[in-house]
C-alpha cells in the first residue's frame, strides 16, 4: 500500500447505508488503508478477518488516550478513566474489579426483569390503533436503557437525557457540542456517585463504590466516573442496534423469519447470525501506535497514529464465513467478532444477548404479520465509523 489517504466520503456517498461494500472493495486491494474520516482526522483501517482478529489482540497497540497524537484528541468522546481506555496492568485491574459485580449469575438473574420490561413496552407499542410504530422508540431503545439504568441505579426520568447525550457523542456532532455534553455527563455522574456514597442502594453503581479485591484495591474517583460512563453508554447503545438490525434482517429475509417462527430452537443461532451479518459496531474504540508497527505488510508510524480494525468487515470475509452476504440463521457463526476479541472483549455481551433473545422472540410472538413499513432504501442510518443502525425502523403488524 502506498501512503495516499483514502477519503471514505469520496469513496462512496452511501457509506452509512452500506459500509460493507466499501470495506469489501478495500479488502480486495489489501488489508491496511490510510483513511480520512469525519472532521478531517486520519487513521489506518484494517480489513479482513485474520488481520482484524490479530489487530484486536495486538499488545503493541495502546488503548490509552495518553498515547494518542494531539491531532486526534478532538475525537475523544469519553469521560473519566475506564478499562476500555486502559492497557495492562491497569486494564487487568479495572476489568477484574468491574467483573466481580458483572457475573454471569447476576446477568441470568435479570431475565425475568428483561421479560417484564419487554412485555410492558410491547403492550404500549402494540396498542397503537393504526398498527404501526417505530421499533427504535417502541422497544429497541427503551429496553436496554431501562435495564442498564436500573442495574446502575440511575433515576428513571434521566433515561431520555442519556439518550440525547449518547446519540450526540456517537454521531457526527460538532466537537464543541461533544465537549459540552461530556462536561454535563461528568457533572451528572459525579453528583450521582456522591449520592450513592451517602445512601448506597442495591445497584451496580453502589457496589462498584464499595467493591474491593483481596488486597483492598478499589476504584478511584476518576475510575468510578469513567466506569459509570462506559457502562451507561456501552450498556445500551450496542443492544439497541442488535435488536433493530436483527429485526430488519429478518424482515428482509422472510424465509429466515418463517424458519425462526417455526422453530424457536433456532433463536440463539439467529441472534449470533444477526450479530455477524449486521452487528451494532463497525469499528471498536480506538487503538494507537506507540512505536512503528507493521500490520498486513504495511508499516504504520509510531507516535499515536489511530488504528481501526473493521470488525464489521471481518464478519463478512468469505475467507472465514462462506457466502458472507447471505443471511442464514442456521449458519455456523463461531468466531464472529461483533463483541470484539482479546482482552477487551465486551464484558456486557451476555446481557446484550439476553436482551436480544427476549426482545426479538417476544416481538415476533406478539406481532404476527410484522412487516417493514418503509422502503428499506429510504432508511436513514447513523453516521460515523462506530455504531451501525438506522435512526428509525417503521414497522406494522396485523
Amino acid at each position: 500500500m502506498g501512503d495516499a489517504i483514502i477519503d471514505l466520503a469520496e469513496l462512496s456517498e452511501d457509506f452509512d447505508a452500506d459500509p460493507y461494500a466499501v470495506f469489501a472493495a478495500l479488502r480486495e486491494r489489501g488489508p491496511v488503508h490510510h483513511i480520512r474520516m469525519a472532521k478531517g482526522a486520519d487513521g489506518w483501517l484494517v480489513v479482513g478477518y485474520d488481520e482484524v482478529r490479530a489487530t484486536l489482540a495486538d499488545a503493541r497497540l495502546s488503548k490509552n488516550w495518553a498515547h494518542a497524537a494531539d491531532k486526534l484528541r478532538k475525537l475523544r468522546v469519553s469521560t473519566g478513566y475506564h478499562m476500555l481506555g486502559a492497557d495492562p496492568p491497569d486494564h487487568t485491574r479495572l476489568r477484574r474489579l468491574v467483573a466481580r459485580e458483572f457475573t454471569a449469575r447476576r446477568i441470568q438473574a435479570l431475565a425475568p426483569r428483561v421479560q417484564r420490561i419487554t412485555d410492558e413496552l410491547l403492550d404500549a407499542m402494540l396498542a397503537a390503533p393504526d398498527g404501526r410504530a417505530d421499533l427504535v422508540d417502541g422497544l429497541a431503545f427503551p429496553l436496554p436503557i431501562r435495564m442498564i439504568c436500573e442495574l446502575l441505579g440511575v433515576p428513571f426520568l434521566d433515561h431520555e437525557r442519556f439518550r440525547a447525550w449518547s446519540n450526540a457523542l456517537l454521531s457526527g456532532a460538532p466537537t464543541g457540542e461533544k465537549q459540552d455534553i461530556m462536561r454535563q455527563m461528568s457533572e451528572y455522574l459525579a453528583a450521582l456517585l456522591d449520592a450513592k456514597r451517602e445512601k448506597p442502594g442495591d445497584d451496580l453503581m453502589s457496589a462498584l463504590i464499595t467493591t474491593a479485591d483481596e488486597d483492598g484495591d478499589r476504584l478511584s474517583a476518576d475510575e468510578l466516573l469513567g466506569t459509570a460512563w462506559l457502562l451507561l453508554i456501552a450498556g445500551h447503545e450496542t443492544t439497541v442496534h442488535l435488536i433493530v438490525n436483527g429485526v430488519l434482517a429478518l424482515l428482509l429475509h422472510p424465509e429466515q423469519l418463517a424458519a425462526l417462527r417455526a422453530d424457536w430452537g433456532l433463536l440463539d443461532g439467529a441472534v449470533e447470525e444477526m450479530l455477524r451479518y449486521d452487528g451494532p459496531v463497525l469499528t471498536p474504540t480506538f487503538r494507537f501506535t506507540v512505536d512503528p508497527v507493521e500490520i498486513g505488510g504495511t508499516l504504520i508510524p509510531g507516535g499515536g497514529e489511530l488504528v481501526l480494525p473493521a470488525i464489521g468487515d471481518a464478519d463478512r470475509d468469505a475467507a472465514r464465513f462462506p457466502d458472507p452476504l447471505r443471511f442464514d440463521i442456521r449458519r455456523e457463526t463461531g468466531g464472529h467478532m461483533a463483541f470484539g476479541h482479546g482482552i477487551h472483549y465486551c464484558l456486557g455481551a451476555p446481557l446484550a444477548r439476553l436482551e436480544g433473545r427476549i426482545a426479538i422472540r417476544s416481538l415476533l410472538e406478539r406481532a404476527p404479520g410484522l412487516a417493514l413499513d418503509a422502503d428499506p432504501t429510504a432508511l436513514a442510518w447513523r453516521s460515523g465509523m462506530m455504531i451501525r443502525g438506522p435512526h428509525r425502523l417503521p414497522v406494522r403488524w396485523r
